[in-house]
């Protein structure tokens, strides 16, 4: 169904038209996927009000977790403990300014709404706060038509871990245990692993009964996201709630058996879960790697164009999730990812051992993509050590992107 012209805020951020294409065709239901208006409160609401099941959780839910300034209080009042910050919306810079010299740079500075590493910016002293708020806020806009900011402090050397949550119309709620998102670049995320390399038996099931503590705070129905950070002193705190499923859901369904948007689908239809607590067993290791369509030598600077030759990868515990053929274009508009590649092994090494062996067959011609990144990743000795952080890629491999 055409929803509208390429820019999003003519398709895939105008209500209207979605609305509308949902009812023509006789849907009984919508996923809004990963991005667009899938945390957008005013969104599922509209659903529920042309009798349209909304398969995620309720508009209260996403009011309440997915503005990440009211989470933040929500969080607060449940005794979840939460980085450092702004205990409600920031309105301007000069708020912020005044805020961070009382919490010390460096902040960070996000946007209450959306994700995927848009509107966020990292800040180091008072003359950088005006550009990175103002840039933040505009971007923020129109990514997400929410330009709400809130700020708080950038915790150095941490581990970016979040834990995936499932809950039913009926009160259950459970975890799937953690993923690893530590590799990333702008805040955006490269590559992610599970279990993590720093997680004990006792901190995941410690970690895991506060995710799912934060989420019966708000009643939370359906796939969500806990996401934490853990310092270097292994003191782990609430950032933020993604109240959709996550690109990287993946790698959770392959250690855990659990088809999470399946289940997505069975809590949308008002059945029960199928699972409990005691159900869910990690089995060996899986990781992801973003394969997109972006050029290093240039800041990462996307590449779109023609696929001219293509060679998937393949072979038992091999899993891809793309929709690119050879020929297909990739457009300049939306988001650079040309395929989640994901693969499990018994044990760490050989995850690794296969991820690498997955990625030499992956060949993309025609456009430029980062398959030869993250195979550096993969040859890093702190890497393979585990031995890593959210500044990884600055620090460790040097781009200073």
């Amino acid at each position: 169904m055409c929803i509208g012209p390429a820019r999003v805020k003519d398709s895939y951020l105008n209500i209207p038209n979605i609305l509308s294409a949902t009812v023509l065709t006789g849907a009984e239901a919508l996923h809004p996927g990963f991005g667009f208006l899938s945390e957008n409160s005013k969104f599922a609401k509209m659903c529920n009000e042309c009798n349209i099941t909304f398969i995620g959780p309720d508009s209260e839910a996403i009011d309440k977790m997915g503005n990440k300034s009211r989470a933040r209080e929500i969080m607060i009042a449940a005794g979840v403990p939460v980085v450092p910050g702004s205990e409600k919306s920031v309105s301007d810079y000069k708020e912020a300014l005044k805020l961070a010299k009382e919490i010390r740079y460096p902040v960070i500075v996000k946007a209450s709404a959306g994700g995927g590493g848009r509107g966020i910016r990292i800040v180091h002293n008072d003359a950088e706060m005006v550009k990175a708020f103002n840039t933040a806020k505009t971007e923020a806009l129109n990514a997400f038509g929410d330009d709400t900011m809130y700020v708080e402090k950038f915790i150095e050397n941490s581990r970016h871990i979040e834990f995936q949550v499932l809950g039913d119309n009926y009160g259950n709620i459970i975890h799937l245990g953690e993923r690893d998102c530590s590799i990333q670049r702008r805040n955006q995320k490269v590559l992610e692993e599970v279990p993590s390399v720093v997680m004990t038996e006792a901190l995941r099931g410690e970690m895991g009964q506060v995710a799912v503590n934060a989420a019966k705070a708000v009643d939370y129905k359906n796939a969500g996201t806990i996401e934490f950070l853990i310092d270097k002193h292994g003191k782990y705190y609430f950032m933020e709630m993604n109240t959709r499923i996550q690109v990287e859901h993946g790698i959770t369904e392959i250690i855990t058996g659990v088809d999470l948007i399946k289940e997505q689908l069975r809590v949308a239809a008002g059945e029960k879960l199928r699972y409990a607590q005691e159900d869910i067993k990690i089995n060996g290791h899986a990781i992801e790697c973003r394969i997109n369509a972006e050029n290093l030598k240039r800041g990462f600077r996307p590449s779109p164009g023609k696929i001219e030759r293509l060679n998937l990868p393949g072979g038992p515990g091999v899993r891809l999730d793309s929709a690119v053929y050879q020929g297909y274009t990739i457009p300049p508009i939306y988001d650079s990812m040309i395929g989640k590649l994901m693969v499990y092994g018994e044990d760490r090494e050989e995850a690794l051992n296969k991820m690498k062996r997955a990625l030499g067959e992956f060949v993309i011609e025609g456009v430029e993509t980062n398959i030869d990144f993250q195979y550096m990743i993969l040859e890093n000795e702190a890497f393979k050590k585990g031995v890593y952080d959210t500044s990884f890629i600055l620090n460790e491999l040097k781009f200073n992107y």
